[in-house]
């Protein structure tokens, strides 16, 4: 099993300057770099104090210029929101000055306050993310890009730096919708799935991902799902518990369960069934939402439970790239020192 962090920048109640934020989080990344991580994913985030990350690319370069050996992956750049053909240069720019460390993971985002902020009608955001991310590759692999779109169009032009890694960084597409796996696979692109579905529905998607991407002919084989997870690890199980219902309490307060942050307040696409959809994840419908991500969504326990936890998820889930978001510090420290040379 391969195992690489998701790398939140939370500011809870602001207790401590935002820089001392950074600089632990660039202390953790430093560990990773030498403890036999694959890499750390940037989450970007927008006007919240769950994660003060507004820009992995930058946040990326500083990464690449205090590790040596791990990848540095996008988790996600939210591509609707950018202006495409600087998208496509600034991750190049990253790879190059990376020495080809760059994993890109790009995704739609769902928080409506983004999308009105950077002026994207909702609506639109899905037909945006996926033109982008066509204008990004285009981007990488033509000498000079031709492109022809509904929001954009290009032609003869050469854009520059080219990524290092060719012919582009390895590419992934968060997607959490039947409708979104069902573009990510017809494309044939690589899937990443999200932290707030339970553990049946992860199962659901990588099962579904497969399926299609047979029927349309893709290579199935080799694939790499990376499935995040948060994950509370403690010396005993009772702290662990008490560590994961915190956990949960956190993210259902400061972000998924914030009304104009919930999945369903950004329409989706005309005719998607997204709002029945049971792949996606609606920790609010839960008789109890809190203990609905301590029982099926958080990994929690000690050392050794969470390694026979990981054992059997690898087998029900299709786990085999854990991508972590510790929910304590000890939580990192444990499952760097005790669960990740165990896997």
């Amino acid at each position: 099993m391969r195992v690489a962090v998701l790398q939140f920048f939370s500011w809870p109640q602001r207790r401590i300057p935002a820089s001392t934020v950074y600089e632990r989080a660039m202390q953790r990344i430093e560990v990773m770099d030498r403890t036999g991580y694959d890499a750390v994913w940037l989450a970007e985030h927008h006007f919240s104090t769950f994660s003060i990350c507004p820009s992995v690319h930058l946040m990326g370069m500083h990464v690449a210029d205090r590790t040596t050996n791990l990848r540095i992956g996008m988790g996600v750049s939210l591509a609707a929101t950018y202006h495409p053909l600087r998208l496509a240069e600034e991750v190049a720019l990253l790879d190059v000055l990376s020495g080809g460390r760059v994993n890109w993971g790009a995704g739609r985002g769902f928080q409506r306050v983004e999308f009105d902020a950077f002026g994207i009608p909702a609506e639109q955001s899905y037909a945006r993310f996926r033109e982008h991310v066509e204008v990004v590759l285009a981007a990488w692999t033509q000498e000079r890009i031709d492109f022809h779109g509904e929001f954009v169009s290009y032609e003869g032009l050469e854009v520059l730096p080219k990524p290092l890694q060719a012919p582009h960084p390895p590419t992934w597409m968060a997607a959490t919708s039947t409708e979104a796996i069902t573009w990510t696979a017809g494309r044939g692109l690589d899937l990443m799935v999200d932290p707030h579905s339970t553990h049946a529905q992860i199962a659901a998607k990588w099962e579904l991902y497969h399926r299609l991407l047979a029927e349309a002919g893709h290579p199935v084989e080799g694939r790499t799902v990376p499935m995040a997870r948060l994950v509370a690890v403690a010396p005993t199980d009772a702290e662990a518990a008490a560590v994961a219902r915190a956990g949960a309490e956190w993210t259902l307060a400061s972000y998924v369960g914030r009304p104009s942050n919930t999945a369903g307040a950004t329409p989706p696409s005309p005719g998607s069934p997204a709002a029945i959809d049971p792949l996606m994840p609606n920790p609010m419908a839960a008789a109890d939402p809190v203990q609905r991500y301590v029982d099926d969504v958080i990994i929690w326990g000690s050392p050794a439970r969470v390694v026979d936890e990981l054992e059997r998820l690898g087998e029900e889930m299709h786990l085999e790239y854990l991508l972590a978001a510790p929910l304590s510090h000890q939580s990192f420290e444990l499952l760097t020192d005790e669960v990740l040379p165990r896997l």
